[in-house]
């Protein structure tokens, strides 16, 4: 079986690293979560299943009215010279890894937590009051990941926009680069279909820059409220509102 970009993404998003990426969902919010879902089955699945049909074999169905050697892949690399499939295989990685960043922080703190223990025994004060919250440098490596996370798809956007002339796929094409002699009319396979594969890539990748920055806005502003909520015990230690969010948020953190 010949190896194409859908055997290789099929290769790269196997269940083990599905399963791997999911564990996120453990230290994510709700708009982490819905950005999780959306990815698995609006970007993912469809990049598998609906995607391979479109852009299957691109170059072998995209003809040219002319017998000049050359001229038709010459024609084919000036109208598609990164292929679709390919640009959101390499978005999806670059998109999905600063998630495992968090996953990898959390086991770092889980295995300074076991030598800790190990060193000074069962009945010893612990390092973290619990691994997965987000606190201290996992809280700037779960915020850093959305930044990043925004920028990949950010700047994906741009690169369809900027290669591709906003999307359009007429089905008709005028080609007149070298060797081909004069203007050759090139023709593009299901372009109704890639059109409409294209701008629903788009707009799920805007979704999830809209998730992501919902995301960063709360977890910004849950941290704002905290640091409000400790200068008002510092002045008035018996504020209702402030310790019960205190309390449901960083119990093992403040004492009350």
């Amino acid at each position: 079986e010949p190896v194409t970009e859908f055997t290789w993404i099929n290769r790269y998003m196997n269940w083990s690293n599905l399963c791997l990426l999911s564990g996120v969902n453990k230290y994510a919010t709700s708009f982490g979560r819905i950005w999780l879902s959306v990815v698995f089955v609006f970007r993912v699945l469809v990049l598998l299943v609906a995607a391979e049909k479109a852009w299957g074999d691109e170059q072998g169905n995209f003809r040219c009215n002319t017998a000049q050697p050359g001229c038709h892949n010459v024609c084919y690399d000036h109208f598609f010279p990164v292929a679709h499939v390919r640009l959101w295989a390499l978005q999806l990685i670059f998109v999905t890894c600063p998630s495992l960043l968090v996953v990898l922080h959390v086991a770092y703190r889980m295995e300074r937590e076991r030598k800790h223990t190990l060193k000074y025994g069962e009945g010893c004060s612990h390092l973290y009051a619990d691994m997965g919250k987000k606190r201290g440098g996992l809280w700037w490596t779960y915020l850093l990941s959305l930044i990043f996370k925004m920028a990949v798809d950010a700047v994906f956007i741009f690169l369809v926009w900027y290669i591709y002339e906003a999307n359009d796929f007429p089905l008709l094409v005028k080609c007149h680069e070298d060797p081909c002699p004069n203007d050759v009319d090139c023709f593009i396979a299901r372009p109704t279909e890639k059109r409409i594969f294209t701008v629903f890539m788009v707009v799920t990748s805007m979704v999830c820059i809209l998730l992501t920055l919902c995301e960063t806005v709360y977890l910004v502003g849950k941290r704002c409220y905290e640091c409000k909520c400790i200068w008002i015990r510092s002045k008035s230690p018996f504020s209702l509102e402030c310790n019960i969010f205190l309390f449901k948020n960083y119990a093992g953190k403040y004492t009350f």
